[in-house]
């Protein structure tokens, strides 16, 4: 049975179907925690062969300290461009596919038999290139950002009390993280409604302009309750940095690379995928009953500069889904 629907602007966070969720994509959560890992592997390797290659033609002479430097400038360079690329065209694809998946669930109830090649099909069927879907993205978070600065401007009523600041800043920061959440429930919006992806996602930003308030309230709770769940955990995991720091120098810095490397682990694989699940279940119960209408519309467009280009490019997408019907005439219109 689903859940009550809650009155309208009233907070819902949707916790226990959203963990119902979470639990039921396990396979793409271990997927990505799988991922995460061989990349920390490679990572170590790739540095650890660096610099040792590089410590050997020092030590014989062959190079100099400078050609050294720039070596290692180059190496980290290489690095950065890989890591780019392949979280451009295999972490974000996966990514995606997961959220097409938690999409399914939250719409139908149904978990999809292979929900690996499910979400698979999702992206390559609704988005001919990863370029496509990640210019929409880049777009839709655009439009989320300038929106939610728009409606939430409470900054400026507080800028003249110091002591509240900090406290601006922080929960600024939060709005910043909770506007790349609900980008990612626009996105599932994408899966279960329209095919055109730019017309899907110009419905998708309204229909957050309609359940704004209880989808980022509820993120904004969440993305400040992962901040102390981070905390928290990085406390507990601290011990084992310390037993080791009674050992050696050496020994205390290894402990500390796997504190952080549990710490990453626990964040990314597990906290942030949870996060995720619960804001795009929030949006989509919220926004179930919700019709995309031309004054919400224009309050987003007031808001927004990025918005415009969102309505004009799923406009031309319209006409060109809209190809000449057998029996039309294609002569123009006379005047």
């Amino acid at each position: 049975m689903s859940e009550a629907a809650p009155k309208r602007g009233q907070m819902k966070l949707h916790f226990r179907q959203a963990t119902s969720v979470f639990r039921k994509t396990l396979p793409f959560v271990l997927l990505r925690i799988g991922v995460g890992l061989l990349l920390g592997v490679v990572s170590v390797l790739y540095f650890g062969i660096t610099l040792w290659i590089g410590y050997r033609l020092l030590e014989a002479g062959t190079i100099s300290g400078w050609i050294a430097a720039i070596g290692l400038l180059v190496a980290v360079g290489l690095f950065v461009w890989g890591w780019r690329l392949f979280s451009r065209y295999v972490l974000y694809l996966v990514k995606v596919a997961h959220i097409a998946v938690i999409a399914h669930i939250v719409d139908t109830g149904e978990v999809p038999p292979d929900q690996l090649a499910y979400g698979k099909a999702q992206v390559t069927d609704r988005f001919a290139e990863a370029s496509a879907l990640f210019a929409v993205d880049q777009v839709v978070t655009a439009v989320v950002k300038e929106f939610n600065s728009g409606v939430v401007s409470f900054s400026r009523l507080f800028s003249a009390v110091p002591s509240l600041k900090k406290l601006i800043r922080l929960v600024g920061n939060a709005i910043a993280i909770a506007a790349t959440y609900i980008d990612e429930a626009i996105i599932a919006h994408m899966f279960i409604s329209d095919d055109n992806p730019w017309r899907s996602a110009r419905d998708g930003v309204v229909l957050y302009g309609k359940t704004w308030k209880p989808v980022l309230g509820s993120t904004l709770l969440i993305v400040l309750g992962l901040y102390a769940a981070a905390f928290v955990v990085l406390l507990a995991l601290t011990p084992i940095a310390s037993v080791f720091g009674g050992l050696s120098a050496t020994v205390e810095v290894a402990g500390w690379i796997v504190v952080g490397g549990v710490f990453l682990t626990v964040y990314t694989g597990f906290l942030k995928p949870w996060v995720k699940t619960v804001v795009i279940t929030t949006f989509l119960v919220e926004s179930r009953e919700q019709t995309p209408d031309s004054e919400t519309m224009d309050r987003i467009a007031a808001r927004s500069d990025r918005f415009q280009e969102l309505v004009d490019t799923a406009e031309r997408e319209t006409a060109v889904e809209q190809p000449a019907q057998p029996g039309d005439n294609p002569v123009p219109n006379s005047t």
